[in-house]
């Protein structure tokens, strides 16, 4: 029931492959097993799901080998990692000496002649799945019935069951102290009780009913006159009555500021005089350019102390280390296991949740870097410490720099010379900040050349739209239309609140197509992961205009939640979408990066969960304020103790 079982080295050679049914070929599965998984340090799992298949494989670390086994993901094989585990054991002990003598060479031109044994394990694996011991019924003696007598399975009517008395008593326990005061004066009641007991006994079943019934409803009688209480005289008005503000306005129309007649013209936003300095921050910056984050790890200040202070000798330190490289050749290595390196994981687990890394991401990427260090050799002088720590470091830099790349000035570039505009969706949940960053983006643009048109899409959030209006007016105070040949580089497409966000970006898309503009922005409503039908809506309105870039804005500060955030965003464009293949998220924004000191987990939580980049990175409140990610700069920080 195999499609195949393929052994291949972590260099790519494959020198073993079984195909067990006609069908596909392994090469497109293993292909993407190897890219999305291998590459990108995601070995925390063994199991790879590729369209109908379900991959499991298993990594020699000490021989760099790979073997991977596909099956239909419909099927439940109860024995595949049993076989998987038994091939690996019987392939290496088989071809050890060779791997071990002729090292690459051997892998090239060694000739592995595996069917028979692969064929063998194969056969012992779906028997050993097929045995169970046979289900033996209990006997009567073996039951809880039985050791139950007749008498205490015999209820008495009027009785209570004893379990009952019993949790009564426990919970009355505490209550000792004041009842033992007020023993004196119970005792005549205590006596009136038993009488009554006494009389029941001789009254018949009927008089027991009949007196029981007059008592209830005498109790409950004394109960009701005691809970009223005399009806006040004037009653108050049902329902709840609007506050009307002094200075304030009950008319929604008065309130709305926005005027939609106005559109894509320059006497919509009039250019604002106010100080640069303040909305630009740093002066001696290169107009145009994205700088990268920085990051001074305490490795690169303890480098620039050693080479500040050069007066210091240190022929020792190099005498010593020829000395150690020598002793390191001459004794022998060893071999990782996993009782070694699990105190260490658990202490980088740790460390990587302070660091507001999502829980579940770092269990994940601690067990991926087991897998990746178990059964390889270390040096005898290397601690396990140190090469946990480096596996981890090389791990979280192939993280942050996934599989694609976007480049947004050469997309702008590219949809230019197809005379369209270059469309990017902003989404995200409330107040990460969609607006501000939109801004910083567009003054980016800007400054590189680029027409940006704004449409504002949130029509729901007060004051959404006047906030883009202040930003259109202070980027166009910033570059003016004399000195872009009259032409206004930022202008804002608005039609007020309430009305279909969806409708709006398309008519923003194609006034921006007539007008030729080169950047279309389109900024949404905050919502959150949960909200069907505001999910629902930014699914239409994706789907509608069909964006080049749909960006998720996230913030910085979240740990755990970054993750629900962008599994549930994801997955609510994919059910609400309505094209066979849904648009998902492409990108992130990182904002309130300048917030979180050394804790930059989340960059770490997302990018993980969706393999997707972070395009950029939001330091700060001025238009300048806009980073590209650094992964190394990141890394060193997260690993800082």
């Amino acid at each position: 029931m195999l499609d195949f079982f393929t052994i291949f080295s972590k260099g790519g050679l494959v020198l073993w492959c079984f195909q067990g049914v006609r069908g596909p070929a392994a090469t497109a599965p293993v292909n993407a097993l190897i890219r999305s998984v291998l590459l990108q340090e995601r070995g925390g799992n063994n199991s790879f799901t590729h369209e109908a298949l379900t991959l499991k494989y298993k990594l020699d670390n000490q021989f760099e080998l790979v073997f991977v086994v596909g099956f239909q993901k419909i099927l439940t094989l109860t024995y595949v990692d049993k076989l998987i585990d038994d091939v690996h054991k019987e392939f290496r002990d088989k071809y050890r000496n060779e791997f071990q003598q002729k090292g690459a060479l051997g892998l090239l031109n060694g000739t592995f002649d595996f069917k028979d044994d692969f064929m063998r394990l194969l056969r012992d694996a779906e028997e050993s799945s097929k045995v169970r011991a046979p289900m033996v019924m209990k006997t009567f003696e073996q039951s809880l019935k039985s050791q139950k007598t007749v008498k205490c399975m015999i209820e008495t009517r009027g009785d209570k069951p004893k379990e009952k008395v019993k949790n009564k008593k426990n919970k009355g326990s505490k209550k000792d102290g004041m009842e033992a005061v007020a023993a004196p004066n119970k005792a005549s009641v205590g006596d009136k009780q038993l009488s009554a007991a006494g009389d029941k006994e001789e009254l018949t079943k009927d008089e027991i009913l009949q007196k029981n019934r007059e008592e209830f409803f005498r109790r409950h009688m004394k109960a009701g006159e005691k809970s009223r209480s005399p009806k006040p005289d004037a009653q108050k008005e049902k329902g709840k009555k609007p506050r009307v503000w002094d200075l304030g306005n009950s008319n929604a129309k008065v309130l709305d500021y926005s005027n939609s007649a106005t559109n894509g013209s320059a006497e919509a936003c009039p250019v604002e005089e106010f100080d640069p300095d303040m909305a630009l921050g740093d002066k001696n910056r290169e107009p145009g350019r994205l700088y990268d984050l920085e990051y001074e790890s305490d490795d690169e200040a303890e480098e620039e102390k050693v080479v500040q202070n050069p007066s210091k000798p240190s022929v020792k330190k190099g005498g010593l280390g020829g000395m150690f490289g020598m002793l390191k050749g001459l004794v022998g290595s060893k071999s990782l296991t996993r009782e070694d390196m699990d105190p260490v994981l658990e202490k980088m687990k740790d460390h990587l949740i302070a660091k507001n890394v999502a829980a579940e991401i770092a269990v994940q990427l601690c067990e991926s870097v087991a897998k990746k260090l178990e059964g390889k050799v270390m040096g005898t002088f290397t601690t396990v410490t140190s090469t946990v720590k480096q596996a981890l470091q090389e791990a979280l830099v192939q993280i942050l720099q996934p599989q694609r790349r976007v480049d947004v000035l050469r997309d702008v570039m590219d949809a230019q010379r197809h005379r369209r505009p270059y469309v990017i969706t902003f989404c995200g949940v409330n107040g990460v900040g969609k607006s501000t960053n939109l801004a910083k983006i567009s003054f980016w643009l800007i400054e590189n050349g680029f027409s940006v048109l704004i449409a504002a899409c949130d029509t729901f959030r007060a004051g959404a739209v006047e906030q883009l209006r202040t930003h259109t007016r202070r980027l166009n105070a910033l570059h003016p239309p004399e000195s872009h040949g009259g032409r206004s580089m930022v202008q804002l497409y608005e039609k007020g609140y309430g009305k279909d966000a969806a409708g709006i970006a398309m008519e923003a898309i194609s006034y921006a197509r007539n007008q030729g503009f080169d950047v279309v922005l389109v900024d949404t409503a905050g919502r959150m992961q949960d909200n069907a039908p505001l999910m629902t809506a930014l699914a239409k309105l994706i789907a509608v205009n069909a964006p080049d870039l749909v960006l998720f804005v996230g913030e910085a500060l979240v740990g755990n939640e970054a993750v629900d955030q962008l599994v549930k965003f994801n997955k609510a464009l994919a059910d609400h979408s309505m094209a066979q293949t849904p648009r998902l998220i492409d990108g992130i924004v990182l904002t309130k990066f300048d917030t979180i000191d050394d804790k930059v987990g989340a960059a770490i939580s997302m990018t993980y969960i969706t393999s997707k980049p972070i395009v950029f990175v939001g330091t700060g409140q001025t238009y300048c304020d806009l980073r590209s990610l650094n992964a190394k700069a990141v890394v060193a920080a997260l690993m800082k103790a």
